[in-house]
């Protein structure tokens, strides 16, 4: 059964997926923690889903809805800029009133909302090659960026204060970063859903830095708990059919943040302070 599964079209496309999907989340889910903004990936997550609806009401693809929500909410946060508990409440008003407007646009949809509720929790097993192909540009483009602006964006998330001292242009790197990780979102969601889009882009990062303090290194590892991840997921699916890709996924990634936490390694921000 396994074997014949592993033969199928749609497994090849979403192992390909997937791993697409992982690479980029495990890249800018680095930086993501290292700044403190695990919960900007909720809030992005939760207001993809809500452009999602809003597609829905106007007869568009909620794919293309769920990935301008996240690009809008990306550059608001961008450009607010803010740090600590400032931050928090601000993503917070920002989230509950996004989810407000979600519920509306839900409300007023006349025809089923299949297609935006499978956003909740992922649909690696459905994603088409025309899918993979947009997957592929997505993680290319935020790939590039990160690559473009490296050390700025390290330097930005590691010591603000110092960087900004130093002519940083932090409000700029603040948006790039926001801008990355909306794209990221966006296409994580593709593959574990809103409900479960911290297990691509957080949890594998938060082991990452617990094992290495060096910031290449942190990112090849994050990269790879992500794609270990991913991949062992979806073929885990495939053993156990009754169990859904983003809950083997979830297990996965979480044994390593555990094991990570377990090793007792230091974070960036602990070895530069």
């Amino acid at each position: 059964m396994f074997s014949d599964l592993l033969a199928q079209q749609f497994v090849h496309t979403a192992l390909a997926g997937g791993a697409v999907a992982a690479i980029v989340s495990g890249a800018i889910g680095t930086f993501v923690v290292t700044r403190g903004a695990s919960f900007a990936v909720h809030a992005i997550s939760e207001l993809g889903f809500t452009g999602a609806a809003g597609a829905l009401v106007i007869g568009l693809d909620p794919v293309v809805g769920m990935i301008g929500g996240s690009l809008v909410v990306g550059l608001a946060l961008g450009l607010l800029s803010l740090r600590g508990r400032e931050r928090d409440s601000a993503i917070g008003a920002v989230l509950a009133f996004g989810l407000g407007v979600g519920v509306l646009f839900l409300s007023l949809y006349q025809g089923y909302a299949t297609e935006a509720t499978s956003l909740l929790f992922g649909s690696i097993s459905s994603v088409t090659r025309g899918q993979l192909l947009e997957l592929i540009v997505v993680s290319a483009i935020v790939m590039a960026g990160i690559g473009i602006a490296y050390r700025p964006l390290l330097f930005s998330s590691v010591d603000p204060e110092v960087a900004e001292a130093r002519g940083v242009p932090l409000r700029a790197l603040s948006v790039l970063t926001f801008l990355l990780l909306a794209l990221t979102t966006a296409e994580a969601i593709q593959v574990v859903g809103v409900l479960l889009v911290l297990t691509l882009v957080i949890t594998p990062a938060a082991a990452a830095q617990r094992l290495s303090a060096n910031p290449a290194t942190a990112i090849a590892l994050s990269m790879l708990i992500a794609v270990i991840s991913t991949e062992g997921g979806i073929l885990l699916s495939l053993v156990e059919t009754s169990w859904p890709p983003s809950f083997c996924i979830s297990t996965i990634s979480f044994s390593f943040y555990v094991y990570a936490r377990l090793a007792g390694g230091r974070s960036l921000r602990s070895v530069v302070a």
